[in-house]
C-alpha cells in the first residue's frame, strides 16, 4: 500500500472516568487465590498493568464513540458535512444491528451521501478503517473520512473473575489472564487529502502499509457466545492461548516488519518513533526484542489505560503526540497484531 495525498488531520479520544486498579481486581479473585495458593500482586506483575478505566454502567458505545470523533473535528476545523465516509471499528458493539455507526453518525450530524458502516478486524479494526478510508481518500471519492471506535471491558472482566472463582482452576486461570488486561475508551483518525480545515493544522502525512495474516491461528482467541449458532440464552466468554498468540504473533510480525523496512526502503536507525497496539509487560519487551528495535522509540500507555482493544494504538498515538514524544519530520510506524492473527504496520510521516 502506497499513498500519495491522505494525511492525518488529528485524533480525538475520550477516557472512560472510573479508574480501577489491578489491586481491586485482585480483591475479587480472593476466593480463587486462597482456593490455589495465590498471593495477590502477582497479576500486576504478570501484565505490568497498574491500572484501566471503565465507563459508567448505564452507557453507549456511539455516545463515546461520537464524542471523541466530533474533538478531532473540531481540532481540525472540519464541518461534519464534509465527512465522505464514517468507520466505526470497535470489537465492542451496541449489537448485531443496525451498525453502531449509524448512531455515530447520527450524533455527528453527518450528511446522507456519507459512507456509514462498521469495520471489525479484533483490535486492529481502527487500523483497518484507516486504510479503508485512506484507500477511498487516495482513489478521491472522498476529501475526508472519520474512523472511530469505542471499547468496554467492565463486563466481560467482571463476569470471567466470577467464572475464575467458581471453577477455582488454575489452567482455566491461564486462558483468561488476558481478559484481566481489558481496558475502556473511545478514539477518533480523522483523515484528509489535505485540502480541507484549518491550514495552519499540522498534518501527518500517512505515507502506506503492509499487511500480512496467519490465519491459521484463529482459534487462539475467543469473545463471543459460549454456544454455537447465536443462541439467545448464551453466555458471552473470553478465552485466549496467550503464550501462543505471543509466540506466532511475535513470528508475523517480525515478518511483516521485514517487509515493510524493504517496501520503504528503512535505513537501518529508521523508523524514528513505533506506536504499537498496547497489549502487556511480556508483549511489549519481546515485541522489540524481536524487531531488533530499541525499545525506547515506543510510547507505552498500558500500564495505566490497559489494552483497549482497537481504540489502544489510535489512543496511544494521540497521547504521545500532545506529551511531545512524537516530532515533526519523525517516521512513524504505527503498528499491530490482532487475534486472527492479522498484523498492520502504517509508515506516518509526522
Amino acid at each position: 500500500m502506497k499513498y500519495s495525498k491522505v494525511f492525518i488531520e488529528s485524533f480525538g479520544y475520550e477516557l472512560a472516568p472510573n479508574i480501577v486498579t489491578t489491586i481491586e481486581l485482585e480483591d475479587k479473585l480472593v476466593p480463587f487465590y486462597r482456593a490455589v495458593g495465590f498471593e495477590k500482586g502477582q497479576l500486576e506483575i504478570l501484565t505490568g498493568i497498574k491500572e484501566r478505566r471503565y465507563w459508567d454502567q448505564d452507557h453507549t458505545l456511539a455516545e463515546h464513540a461520537a464524542i471523541a470523533g466530533q474533538r478531532a473535528l473540531d481540532e481540525a476545523d472540519v464541518l461534519s458535512d464534509q465527512i465522505g465516509a464514517l468507520v466505526y471499528c470497535g470489537v465492542c458493539q451496541d449489537g448485531f444491528e443496525p451498525a453502531t455507526s449509524c448512531a455515530v453518525a447520527e450524533k455527528l450530524n453527518l450528511g446522507e451521501s456519507a459512507h456509514v458502516y462498521d469495520v471489525k478486524s479484533a483490535c486492529l479494526g481502527m487500523i483497518t478503517g484507516i486504510v479503508q478510508v485512506a484507500n477511498e481518500i487516495e482513489l478521491g471519492n472522498i476529501k475526508a473520512g472519520l474512523v472511530v471506535s469505542c471499547e468496554t471491558a467492565r463486563q466481560i472482566v467482571d463476569s470471567t473473575i466470577n467464572e475464575i472463582n467458581d471453577r477455582k482452576d488454575i489452567e482455566f486461570y491461564k486462558d483468561t489472564i488476558a481478559t484481566m488486561t481489558g481496558g475502556s475508551g473511545a478514539a477518533a483518525v480523522l483523515l484528509t487529502n489535505g485540502t480541507i480545515g484549518n491550514p495552519d493544522n499540522q498534518k501527518h502525512a500517512l505515507k502506506g502499509g503492509v499487511v500480512k495474516n496467519a490465519i491459521e491461528h484463529y482459534r487462539l482467541c475467543h469473545w463471543g457466545l459460549e454456544q454455537k449458532g447465536m443462541p439467545t440464552n448464551s453466555k458471552v466468554i473470553m478465552r485466549t492461548k496467550a503464550q501462543d498468540v505471543l509466540e506466532n504473533g511475535l513470528d508475523l510480525a517480525k515478518k511483516t516488519f521485514d517487509e515493510f523496512k524493504k517496501e520503504f526502503d528503512l535505513a537501518e536507525d529508521k523508523p524514528d518513533k513505533f506506536i504499537g497496539h498496547q497489549v502487556g509487560a511480556a508483549h511489549h519487551q519481546r515485541f522489540y526484542q524481536v524487531l531488533n528495535q530499541d525499545i525506547k522509540k515506543d510510547f507505552a500507555t498500558f500500564p495505566f489505560l490497559g489494552n483497549i482493544g482497537s481504540v489502544s494504538l489510535p489512543i496511544t498515538a494521540a497521547i504521545a503526540d500532545e506529551r511531545g514524544f512524537l516530532h515533526s519530520g519523525d517516521f512513524v510506524a504505527f503498528i499491530g497484531v490482532g487475534s486472527g492473527l492479522n498484523c498492520y504496520i502504517l509508515g506516518v510521516e509526522w
